[in-house]
């Protein structure tokens, strides 16, 4: 808001002295976060960020392929091939190539499909869907560096964070998918670095982002929810190219009276997007699933899992398994009766039904094959759930009954995967070997993760989508 002039103290002041000049603007969010995200170069980010920025492209990449073959991705292809432009791009997993923008969208349906990508905590946001997506399809049209991709996914998913930690829970709460309405800002940002936006053209990118938010919460357990992260990956390559011609938008668009974070959230905390740009890195603090289900549920699974294997638990054993949950667990994966594998993962009783029966929450565990299975599903009839507030939506306490009358306790405090028990490099690699077995062969397995591992030193970032394609059959 431009200075105001203090009024003058009578007519001869006001009129024998000039007025003084009027300051200049004083820059807003957007541009302050434009400004940043124009000017962060590769060199000034911390080892340990662009390890974390490797591992989340591994994680995506991963699960990009291993949702490749779902029946949502033979529906996406089936219905956009026809439109589709030049074979701009890959499909990971797949033999097809689209264009740009539908590419972006496909991958991003894909890496999300299995509810089994990258979260951070703090917002339960999956950034790297929509920008990975997005920044690798522009890669292959427009060749760039490893650095400059690394370089830029990091900025995108420190955008899409900092911008969701300035309204959730608020936000998220109201019902939106914050996946999807973050997603185009982290996307915009980093392919309007990778275009080499001006200032300018940064904010006229996250301005057209801010026009374009996708997902309710109302999509989850059906092919809707991993729409939201494909669909936030193409808008926000959209509104980068659009703002690399020029196409503008409100300088303001994040912070106005009626901008994004006004409208859609009762609650506006600015300096969660400005304050330490640089310094501390929200993509440091992404993790990464070890289970293929909401994160929300991740606290019970471990138990389960744990208590199973310390006294070799089998269903026919189990009177009762009583849990007590933070409020979230039931709001979000409440399905008593899940009836297909997407449902599943909103089911808190078939996702502890199974970890007990099967030891593992992986895909194979969130499949119809599992739903239906009947020692599943006589289990999850003995599951109960009792909300307690008191309990933190990253604990579970668990206590199972055995037909014996033994009683076994476990309380989870931090859930494998989450920032204080991280998965490994070794664990991570396990899973997406576990995903791309049967869509690549082993030895292109090995050579694609590699390619994660070394992003940075490649003269050419496209090189991993080429090797995330199976060979001709």
């Amino acid at each position: 808001m431009a200075a105001v002039a203090a009024p003058a103290t009578g007519l001869a002041q006001a009129h024998d002295k000039p007025e003084p000049a009027q300051a200049a603007p004083a820059p807003g969010v957007t541009h302050i976060l434009a400004r940043y995200l124009v000017q962060a170069r590769f060199e000034d980010l911390p080892q340990s960020v662009r390890h974390e920025g490797a591992r989340t492209l591994l994680n995506w990449v991963g699960v990009a392929v291993g949702g490749s073959r779902h029946e949502s991705i033979d529906c996406a292809v089936s219905a956009l091939s026809p439109f589709s432009g030049p074979g701009q791009a890959s499909l990971l997993g797949r033999h097809e190539r689209f264009d740009i923008m539908n590419a972006a969208f496909v991958n991003g349906v894909s890496s999300h499909i299995f509810d089994f990508d990258d979260t951070h905590l703090k917002t339960i946001i999956h950034p790297a869907g929509p920008v990975a997506s997005a920044i690798l399809a522009y890669s292959e049209y427009h060749p760039v560096s490893g650095k400059d991709f690394l370089n830029a996914l990091v900025l995108g998913v420190e955008t899409s964070c900092r911008i969701g930690n300035a309204v959730y829970p608020n936000h998220y709460d109201a019902g939106w998918h914050i996946t999807g309405t973050t997603g185009p800002f982290g996307a915009a940002a980093a392919a309007g670095r990778l275009m080499g936006l001006s200032e300018q053209q940064m904010v006229w990118a996250l301005g057209l982002a801010a026009s374009q938010p996708v997902g309710l919460r109302e999509s989850f357990g059906s092919m809707n929810k991993s729409f939201n992260p494909g669909r936030a990956a193409a808008n926000g390559l959209f509104a980068a190219l659009l703002a690399a011609r020029n196409f503008t938008s409100s300088d303001g668009m994040i912070e106005a009276k009626r901008g994004w974070a006004n409208t859609i959230s009762t609650k506006q905390d600015y300096r969660e997007i400005t304050e330490g740009l640089g310094q501390r890195y929200e993509a440091a603090l992404n993790t990464y699933k070890p289970f293929a289900c909401g994160i929300v549920i991740h606290p019970a699974i471990d138990a389960a899992i744990q208590l199973r294997n310390q006294y070799h638990l089998g269903a026919d054993q189990i009177a009762s398994v009583d849990l007590r949950a933070n409020p979230l667990v039931l709001e979000l994966t409440g399905k008593k009766t899940p009836r297909t594998g997407l449902e599943g993962k909103f089911s808190v009783y078939h996702a502890v039904a199974v970890a007990i029966v099967e030891g593992a929450a992986g895909e194979k565990q969130f499949s119809a094959r599992a739903v239906n299975d009947p020692r599943i599903m006589a289990l999850r009839e003995r599951v109960h759930v009792q909300v307690d507030p008191a309990i933190q939506p990253e604990q579970v306490d668990m206590l199972i009954t055995l037909k014996d009358g033994r009683k076994l306790h476990r309380h989870i405090t931090h859930a494998v995967g989450s920032l204080e028990v991280p998965m490994t490099d070794r664990q991570l690699e396990a899973k997406f070997t576990d995903l791309a077995e049967g869509i690549l062969p082993a030895a292109q397995i090995r050579k694609v993760m590699d390619a994660c591992w070394s992003v940075a030193d490649l003269p050419d970032a496209a090189a991993i989508a080429r090797a995330a394609v199976p060979p001709a059959t």
